[in-house]
């Protein structure tokens, strides 16, 4: 049994809680609301991030960040991408505190806004080597909705220090969730991130009423566009026909339960980017991913023509059809150039 605190509790780290604590180990689960603390502690919900769902009595929330890292082996950050850098910081405040080294493990999925920087490479920044064991990233074709059913799931595990990853396979494994390890955090990392732009294309495309063909060459060539730029900061190619490659951006593109899906069917019926948001009342990563893909492809000199499409609809208030219709005309080349 591990004592594991899991930071931010929306659904997929209110999801993973439980499923870490039904595996036996002690589980805390943080948040910054207090009243969120109270409704998943005494409640044992969380109705507005997982309408519905009975969480596991025994799972207790926290709004004290020291209460939740006391005695900890594990930490587990799940927490929106553009707050994981200010949460570290004082994460390790209070390690330095307790006297902890614990395993430092990330669930989330994008890439920092400005710096452009993976989220390992951010907990590496911010987290003293003195103060961790090492640092894991959890990733693939995953829906809380989904595992919270106990729907069959599997995900990668990725870490340069492979005994770390398969430290976190062990937690996580059980009838239903499967885990495999991967040394290519940084495939793992840009698969995670970059399938979030491609899946607001393919929510938008639906919104607009293309069918099917129309989406399998989007899911195609954005994966070609995710490889190439992933390929570009050191890669492995092969990590991208993985589970936090194809199988993620599968699971992104068609589904219902992506928001990032959800955005763009929206933005294809018509909404604006700002209305989108506001209704979605939750985080939709992809928004911030497309600048930051955008940007670091005009640095890299990597061609991505789809990801650009996406960012001028975004933050230039471009037409969607106007954008297909550039995508469409441009000249002929070999599929795998």
């Amino acid at each position: 049994m591990k004592k594991i605190a899991v930071l931010g509790a929306g659904s997929w780290g209110t999801v993973l809680a439980n499923l870490l604590l039904q595996n036996g180990h002690q589980v805390t689960l943080w948040t910054h609301k207090a009243a969120q603390a109270t409704e998943i502690t005494q409640q044992h919900t969380n109705q507005h991030y997982l309408p519905d769902f009975a969480l596991d009595p025994q799972l207790s929330a926290t709004a004290d960040l020291k209460v939740a890292l006391t005695g900890v082996d594990v930490i587990l950050f799940v927490v929106p991408t553009n707050a994981t850098r200010q949460v570290a910081k004082k994460v390790v405040v209070l390690l330095q505190e307790l006297q902890l080294q614990p395993i430092i493990v990330h669930a989330s999925k994008g890439l920092e806004q400005q710096s452009h920087k993976r989220l390992s490479e951010v907990l590496t920044e911010e987290i003293p080597a003195t103060l961790r064991q090492a640092i894991v990233v959890l990733s693939g074709p995953s829906h809380a909705e989904d595992v919270a059913a106990g729907d069959i799931t599997s995900l990668t595990a990725a870490s340069t220090d492979l005994a770390a990853a398969e430290v976190v396979q062990d937690l996580f494994m059980n009838d239903y969730f499967r885990i495999y390890t991967n040394t290519d955090v940084i495939g793992v990392e840009m698969g995670a991130a970059l399938k979030n732009v491609i899946a607001i294309g393919a929510g938008a495309l639906h919104g607009l009423g293309y069918g099917d063909n129309t989406k399998a060459a989007l899911m195609t060539r954005g994966l070609a566009e995710i490889s190439r730029l992933g390929v570009a900061f050191g890669a492995q190619p092969l990590t991208f026909i993985g589970l936090s490659g194809v199988g993620d951006l599968i699971v992104t593109c068609t589904s219902v339960h992506s928001r990032n899906w959800r955005a763009g069917n929206q933005l294809g019926q018509g909404e604006s980017l700002d209305a989108v948001l506001k209704n979605m009342g939750m985080v939709v990563e992809g928004v911030a991913t497309t600048k930051a893909a955008y940007e670091l492809a005009q640095q890299q000199h990597v061609d991505m023509p789809i990801t650009t499409a996406i960012y001028h609809v975004l933050y230039q208030n471009c037409n969607i059809g106007t954008e297909i219709a550039t995508l469409m005309k441009r000249a002929g080349k070999m599929e795998l150039a």
